[in-house]
C-alpha cells in the first residue's frame, strides 16, 4: 500500500472560496446603513444649526470686546456711519485711535453676512446683530436672530 500522490493536474479536494460578498449580504449592510443614517442624519444636522447661534454669538462678544477697548482709547463708540470698519481701519478724525481692536479681520456672521451695527442703539448703549440663517428679522431655531441685546 502505498500513498498516491494527486496528479499536478487534479488538486486534492478543497472548497474553493471566492472572493467578495453576496448580494444578500451587500443588502443587509445596505439596510443597516440607511437605518443608521436615519437615526443620526436628524441629530446631528439639528446641531450644526446650534454650533452656528453659539459661534454668532461668540463673534458678537469678541466685536464687543472690541468696541469697549475703542471706546477707551478714544472716549465713544464709532458713529454707525464709521460702522465696525473703525474697529481695524483708523478714521480719519480719531487721534486716540490705538486699533487694531481685532486681531484678525472683521468677521462676518456664520452664514456669510456682515454683521449689523448701530450707535446710539435702540436696545443698548449700541446695537449689534445678525439676522441669522434667513436674514430676516425674528425667527426661530435656525433662523433666530443673535443680538447684544
Amino acid at each position: 500500500m502505498g500513498i498516491t500522490m494527486p496528479h499536478r493536474n487534479h488538486p486534492p479536494y478543497r472548497r474553493r472560496t471566492e472572493g467578495g460578498f453576496t448580494l444578500l449580504e451587500l443588502l443587509v449592510v445596505m439596510v443597516i446603513i440607511g437605518l443608521l443614517a436615519g437615526f443620526v442624519g436628524p441629530r446631528y444636522f439639528s446641531q450644526i444649526g446650534k454650533s452656528e447661534a453659539k459661534t454668532a454669538r461668540a463673534q458678537l462678544n469678541a466685536v464687543e470686546q472690541a468696541l469697549d477697548q475703542y471706546r477707551l482709547d478714544v472716549g465713544h463708540y464709532p458713529s454707525t456711519e464709521q460702522g465696525l470698519a473703525a474697529l481695524m481701519t483708523k478714521p480719519a478724525d480719531e487721534a486716540k485711535w490705538a486699533g487694531p481692536y481685532l486681531k484678525k479681520t472683521l468677521p462676518t456672521d456664520p452664514w456669510g453676512k456682515p454683521y449689523s451695527y448701530k450707535f446710539p442703539g435702540e436696545h443698548s448703549e449700541f446695537d449689534l446683530w445678525s439676522f441669522g440663517k434667513d436674514a430676516q428679522p425674528g425667527g426661530t431655531v435656525d433662523n433666530e436672530d443673535v443680538t447684544n441685546w
